[in-house]
């Protein structure tokens, strides 16, 4: 094993000898030479002796003010930045081929330059005639965005360096190539380094950074995870292609909530906001029919009401299929697996097919008792009453568990016009809105009192 090295210090100076001697060659100051072991003796050459400099530290409690935010002015993009873009911050926004999100960062800049900031695109998959097209489309023609085509990562890293703007758009980061890199654009060495070079620049000058990025069949961003973890900010851009409703959602966020949605529209004339989006989601629902249920869900800091919707009909397979769109296939299972062990009701030999209206995806447990409500309307052919709501989480052993921010819930609810809500009977509410609450222990007292079976 190769002996460590070690380095020998002047504690007046800072400067590095060699060897001990009694007075220091650079300061002339006398028996201030220090023996100083070295930073890593791990193996290979680790850090080596070679020191660096002490960084300042500071105490948890601070006078220095929040940092500001630059609003957009499309209240449902601000609302999922958390207020607003923080200079030096880097977003990541992704989502499927074709969803919108060259229109919506075409929006954003728009605003953002409107709003008196100085914007700057550089779009490397379309030309800039393209980008105008759409401009025009979209009656942005007049909004003072300074476009860029190109994907040499030196070349938009000095342009931005030279035009220092508030705010940057990389559409997309797959397209981008540096010239340290032998490897082909979009790959995962490539991605890397792109990413790695767009955020140091954005701390190192102030520019906020926003950057598009495309997503795998699994619904992840292309490239490696590592790039999440970089930036500040990742968004995603969700919807299905068959209805017009887009739904932006923050899954992190240093800088705000994460977890907080934005809804959009998808028109002619490109992307509008929604600022109700549970009365558009319930805008189609009619009269009560059999395998349709309420629930009432938080989705980040907003109560928003979905309508979820199932059918159960004789299979003719001899394994039943299991279609489930915007919500956990697994959690599905484990309700069916619930409702059959400790209820009674089997689902065996029939077909189960549940879908979210609009569009929406929804994923927190508390819409169990929703799911299961769907289900046994559907297999029942029993309609539950048009101005229920349901909301509840389901355990293993059919117990009702509660859930959070059942007062925004309730708000919501009753401010679109329903009267009754359906909850577990251990969830604590304070005033309940003005609601008729129906409490209830556990899926077969549930299954009993609403359906007459269990």
């Amino acid at each position: 094993m190769a002996k460590p090295v070690t380095s020998f210090t002047c504690t007046a100076c800072g400067a590095s000898h060699r060897k001990w001697a009694g007075r220091c060659e650079a300061c002339g100051e006398w028996n201030s030479i220090v023996e100083e072991a070295p930073l890593s003796q791990g193996p290979g050459r680790g850090l080596g002796a070679q020191r660096g400099r002490t960084i300042p530290l500071s105490g948890l409690s601070s006078t220095e003010p929040p940092p500001p935010r630059t609003p957009s002015g499309i209240a449902e993009l601000d609302r999922v930045l958390g207020g607003g873009l923080v200079p030096g911050s880097a977003i990541l926004v992704g989502g499927d081929p074709g969803i919108g999100k060259s229109t919506l960062m075409l929006q954003a800049a728009a605003a953002f330059a409107r709003a008196g900031s100085n914007t700057v695109y550089v779009s490397g998959e379309e030309a800039g005639a393209q980008l105008r097209m759409r401009a025009q489309r979209l009656g942005l023609a007049d909004a003072p965005v300074r476009l860029g085509t190109e994907t040499a990562l030196r070349d938009i890293l000095t342009t931005l360096d030279a035009e220092r703007p508030d705010v940057a758009v990389i559409d997309s980061i797959q397209t981008l190539w540096s010239d340290t890199v032998e490897a082909a654009p979009g790959s995962v060495g490539q991605v890397r380094a792109a990413a790695h070079e767009l955020v140091t620049f954005a701390k190192r000058s102030g520019v906020a950074v926003v950057i598009v990025g495309h997503v795998t069949k699994d619904g992840q961003i292309a490239g490696p995870r590592v790039v999440e973890h970089m930036v500040d900010t990742v968004l995603y851009f969700e919807g299905e292609r068959g209805h017009q409703f887009r739904i932006l959602r923050a899954v992190k966020n240093r800088f705000g909530p994460s977890g907080e949605i934005g809804v959009f529209e998808m028109t002619g004339g490109g992307l509008s906001e929604v600022a109700n989006p549970s009365a558009l989601f319930l805008s189609e629902r009619g009269e009560p029919v059999a395998g349709s249920a309420v629930f009432a869900g938080i989705e980040g800091t907003r109560p928003v009401l979905t309508e979820i919707q199932a059918l159960v009909a004789p299979s003719t397979l001899a394994a039943p299929r299991r279609t489930v769109v915007g919500l956990d296939s697994g959690r599905v299972s484990t309700i069916l697996a619930v409702l059959e062990a400790r209820c009674g009701i089997p689902f065996a030999g029939l077909d189960v097919f549940l879908n979210v209206a609009g569009g929406m995806r929804v994923a927190e447990p508390a819409a169990d008792l929703a799911i299961a409500a769907a289900l046994l309307s559907a297999r029942e052919d029993h309609a539950l009453p048009a101005d229920t709501v349901l909301f509840g989480e389901i355990s293993l052993s059919g117990a009702l568990r509660p859930v959070g921010q059942a007062e925004n819930r309730l708000k919501e609810a009753r401010k679109l016009g329903f009267s009754r809500a359906i909850l577990p009977e251990v969830q604590k509410v304070e005033g309940g809105g003005g609601m008729d609450l129906s409490r209830t222990a556990d899926l077969t007292s549930f299954t009993g009192e609403t359906f007459g079976a269990g």
